[in-house]
C-alpha cells in the first residue's frame, strides 16, 4: 500500500481498462497539501482518465483512491465534490446564456440546505440562504478579478475570461483540491501568461492544492513544483521541472526537442 504521509490525495496502484485496453495501469501517486503539481504525457496517455477516477466518473478495477486519508474509491461525483474536490474540463462547460454570476451560483447552490419545497414557496429560510449565496459568489468574483463582469453573459466573454469563470465556478464549491484539465487549451500566448499568474494567485489566495493536466510546456514548467509523466497509462518519470526536462525517457516519449526550449 502507498505511504500517504499526510498527503491530501493518494492513488494506490489504480488501474482502469476499457474493453480489455488498459487505460491506466497500477498508477500510484501522492499529492501534499498546498502543492501545485502537473500531470503530463502524450494524447491518450490516461491523464484525464486519472482525473475521472479521482472525481468518481470511473471506478478503478484495482487500487484505491484516498482523500485526506479517507478511502473515496467508487464514490459518486457529487459526493466527491462535497468532500472537497473540484475540477474543470478540457472543453469549457459554462452555461453560455447565463450571467457570470449565475454560473458561479450554480456551483454555490450545492451548499444550500433549504428544501425544494422551500425554494418553490420562496420561504424566508430559502430567501436568506439565496442572499448569502449571492454575497459569497460576488465576493469570490471580486477575489478572482471578475466582479465587474458579474452581469455579463458568460458566452460573450473572450476565451481566457471564460476559463477564469469556469475556475471561479469550481472555487465556489469551497474545494481543498482543484483539478485543472488543460486550462490553457485554445489560449494565445498572452492569455496563457495571464493564466499562469492567475493559477498561482488562486492557489495562494484560497490555500488550495492544485493538480493540472496541460500540454503547454511553458505553463507546466513555469508554475508546477513537481511533475508526473505518464505514457500508455504507466508512470515513466517524476521530478522537478528541471529534472523532467533532462529525463531521456520523457524526451523520447513526449517532450522531444521542446525540452531544450524551457531549460
Amino acid at each position: 500500500m502507498v505511504s500517504q504521509n499526510g498527503a491530501i490525495l493518494a492513488l494506490d496502484n489504480v488501474s482502469v481498462n476499457f474493453g480489455g485496453l488498459m487505460a491506466v495501469n497500477e498508477f500510484t501517486f501522492t499529492l501534499q497539501k498546498g502543492e501545485l503539481a502537473g500531470l503530463i504525457g502524450p494524447n491518450g496517455a490516461g491523464k484525464t482518465t486519472i482525473f475521472n477516477i479521482i472525481t468518481g466518473q470511473y471506478e478503478p478495477v484495482r487500487g484505491k483512491v484516498f482523500f485526506k486519508g479517507q478511502d473515496i474509491t467508487g464514490w459518486r461525483p457529487d459526493r466527491v465534490a462535497c468532500a472537497g474536490i473540484a475540477r474543470t474540463f478540457q472543453n469549457i462547460r459554462l452555461f453560455e446564456d447565463l450571467t457570470v454570476l449565475d454560473n458561479v451560483l450554480v456551483s454555490r447552490h450545492s451548499k444550500l440546505k433549504a428544501s425544494v419545497l422551500a425554494a418553490a414557496l420562496n420561504l424566508p429560510g430559502y430567501i436568506n440562504e439565496e442572499r448569502v449565496a449571492r454575497e459569497k459568489a460576488m465576493e469570490l468574483l471580486d477575489r478572482v478579478g471578475l466582479a465587474d463582469l458579474a452581469n455579463a453573459e458568460a458566452g460573450s466573454l473572450p476565451y481566457g475570461q471564460q476559463r477564469r469563470v469556469e475556475i471561479a465556478r469550481a472555487l465556489a464549491a469551497d474545494p481543498e483540491l482543484l483539478l485543472l484539465d488543460e486550462p490553457a487549451a485554445g489560449m494565445n500566448p498572452e492569455e496563457t501568461s495571464r493564466l499562469m499568474e492567475f493559477i498561482c494567485d488562486v492557489r495562494d489566495k484560497f490555500g488550495l492544492t492544485i493538480l493540472l493536466i496541460e500540454h503547454d510546456m511553458k505553463l507546466v514548467m513555469g508554475i508546477c513544483e513537481r511533475i508526473r509523466v505518464i505514457d500508455y497509462g504507466v508512470s515513466i518519470a517524476e521530478g522537478t521541472p528541471q529534472e523532467i526536462q533532462s529525463d531521456s525517457r520523457v524526451i523520447t516519449a513526449y517532450l522531444g526537442e521542446e525540452a531544450c526550449e524551457y531549460s
